[in-house]
């Protein structure tokens, strides 16, 4: 759930240069009450954002009521203590807040972007809509009809019915199999109580990360960190999560009378906590997650012309790892388009990456990430709390590099042998498969 008040100083983004983003101290902070965050203090613009996330996201909706954690999400800025919505939307749009709040797999996190004139005021609304939602009848009415809506068009969306598709395949009866947006059905039984219930179990204050960058004091933000959370529960309520083991192999078409057949695909992968991490993150973007590099784009898209794009990602899941990848095509030459890919995750395996395209996607890798990833305040405060949840350590940024560089061509060998030797999992979306042409 994204919202964003529409004022000048918004429009700044809370621009960083990269440089002055590399070269300043992260500091750790504790406030009175306890509570923690990463500081990068800058002065370059008087802004300041703040990122945070709570441990529990949809894997702790209630069974039966799949989507109350989006719901949530949606909810927070919908009234507030005594504020109703539209007195609580007046309030935001003159302190000028820009923020959002979202509910993922494992967490339930948001962010807050303030001009340091107007951050009192900013930050005093945060505090309301974290400690004090109302979820008055009205709007709670509204945003379930709006959930309810978005499923109603992803029923004929392609690419929703693939990653359904395969989220069901995957993972089963797992937590993370389920649906995290709902269905018409649980959106429907989700109740004003049930969104209490579930806030007071995953807001707590031993259950949040926070990184803050911009125009800030170590001090005003000790001060700020116990007014706005401090009132929160001390400790959170989680049900356990198992650990699953994802295994692949098994495909499934959906039928759907359009002109492209989406076709995703999954195998096995490994947690952000593995040694391996690296190793694997260079060599998906070799095979699939460097986009115009890669070797799926090559012989996908440049080599045959079956497909505009395709592409692979690592998802690191709390309790799971998987390599994920997905393309669109004529129906027609959808069967064509799977047996590449397939031919290619054998040969990877197989082969590894050569010499030539580590080093390439070292560099890359290398010299994106402070572009994709520092060159706005917003985006460092993001990192910052990475960096908490992975437990990667306040050196992280400096020594990126040099974990990246340690990765040989042997380690990268074996990996791409580990990652890609499995069979994958396929869900196809689209008019029936025909048999592949050369």
């Amino acid at each position: 759930m994204v919202r964003a008040a529409q004022t000048f100083f918004v429009a700044l983004l809370l621009l960083i240069p990269v440089s002055a983003a590399q070269s300043v101290e992260i500091k750790e902070v504790t406030s009175d009450k306890g509570i923690k965050a990463l500081l990068v203090e800058d002065y370059t613009v008087p802004l300041i954002a703040m990122s945070f996330s709570f441990k529990g996201g949809s894997v702790q909706d209630a069974e039966g009521l799949d989507g109350t954690a989006e719901l949530l999400s949606t909810m927070l800025d919908e009234g507030a203590a005594g504020r109703d919505s539209q007195q609580l939307q007046e309030a935001l749009d003159d302190a000028g807040l820009s923020y959002s709040f979202n509910a993922g797999p494992d967490d339930f996190s948001g962010s807050v972007k303030t001009i340091r004139e107007d951050s009192a005021a900013g930050f005093a609304l945060l505090k309301e809509m974290l400690n004090s939602p109302r979820f008055d009848e009205e709007p709670l009415g509204r945003m379930k009809a709006g959930l309810s809506n978005r499923q109603r068009q992803q029923e004929t969306n392609p690419r929703s019915l693939a990653g359904d598709g395969v989220r069901e395949l995957v993972y089963g009866d797992h937590p993370y199999g389920r649906p995290r947006s709902g269905t018409l059905e649980t959106i429907e039984a989700i109740t004003a109580d049930d969104l209490r219930v579930l806030h007071s179990r995953i807001l707590a204050r031993d259950n949040i990360i926070i990184g803050v960058v911009g125009a800030i004091s170590v001090d005003e933000l000790k001060a700020m960190l116990d007014d706005v959370f401090g009132g929160l529960p001390a400790e959170a309520q989680l049900n356990d999560v198992p650990e699953i083991a994802v295994e692949t192999g098994e495909d499934s078409h959906v039928e759907l009378d359009v002109p492209q057949t989406v076709v995703s695909f999954v195998l096995p992968g490994l947690k952000r906590d593995d040694p391996d991490f690296f190793t694997a993150y260079l060599v998906n973007h070799i095979f699939g997650g460097g986009s115009f590099d890669s070797r799926l784009y090559e012989e996908v898209r440049e080599k045959r012309g079956l497909a505009y794009g395709v592409g692979t990602s690592l998802s690191t899941r709390d309790h799971s790892g998987i390599v994920g990848g997905g393309t669109a095509t004529r129906y027609d030459r959808a069967q064509t388009t799977i047996e590449v890919i397939e031919a290619e995750l054998k040969r990877m395996a197989q082969e590894g990456p050569t010499e030539k395209e580590l080093e390439k996607a070292r560099a890359y890798i290398k010299g994106s990430y402070a572009i994709n990833n520092l060159d706005t305040s917003g985006k460092i405060a993001s990192v910052l709390v990475a960096i908490q949840d992975s437990d990667l350590g306040l050196d992280y940024i400096d020594q990126r590099a040099g974990y990246i560089e340690a990765v040989t061509l042997e380690d990268a060998k074996r990996v791409a042998r580990e990652l890609y030797s499995a069979d994958p999992t396929i869900v196809t979306v689209g008019r029936p498969l025909q048999p592949a042409t050369d």
